[in-house]
């Protein structure tokens, strides 16, 4: 008789629990974003990120005289660029270009749903960063992105201003 009764309740306690796998599951999907949405969230980060971008770039005008800035669109991405060519002389009739880039971008929209930046620095012909940082769209903190954003740009000021 217990062996009976116990029976029955490890079949109702199957059924319940596919019930509440079925539940899950369509919880899950109804929390999944749509790929348009994703688009959409896509392009409103990336709009943040690359003004943020811009504001932060543009600010090393004013402290470096000599750095051009540049805006970043299309295939690449989105953000913006800081450069400079210098001459040093290093001696009568010989000379050196020296040249400077930080660019920083928010790579565009892919099938991988992921929000993706990135950004290199040259400080005197020599490549001293190569910095990327991404996360799975649905998931992107643009906070965190906006603090890599001021932590890139301060390291390329720091590298920068110790070669003038």
């Amino acid at each position: 008789m217990e062996n009976m009764d116990f029976e029955k309740r490890l079949e109702q306690a199957i059924v319940r629990g596919k019930l509440r796998g079925r539940a899950q599951a369509q919880a899950d999907a109804a929390r999944e974003l749509t790929e348009e949405e994703l688009r959409r969230l896509h392009s409103k980060y990336r709009l943040l990120l690359s003004e943020h971008i811009e504001q932060g770039l543009r600010r090393l005008l004013t402290h470096f005289p000599g750095f051009q800035y540049e805006m970043i669109y299309g295939e690449r991405g989105w953000g913006g660029a800081c450069k400079r060519d210098d001459v040093h002389v290093l001696s009568p009739g010989k000379r050196a270009n020296l040249y400077t880039r930080i660019e920083m971008t928010v790579r565009p929209y892919s099938s991988l749903q992921v929000l993706e930046m990135v950004a290199k620095g040259t400080v005197h012909n020599r490549e001293v960063f190569h910095r990327q940082h991404y996360e799975r769209l649905a998931d992107a903190d643009p906070d965190r992105f906006l603090e890599a954003v001021d932590a890139w740009i301060l390291e390329f000021v720091e590298l920068y201003a110790t070669k003038t």
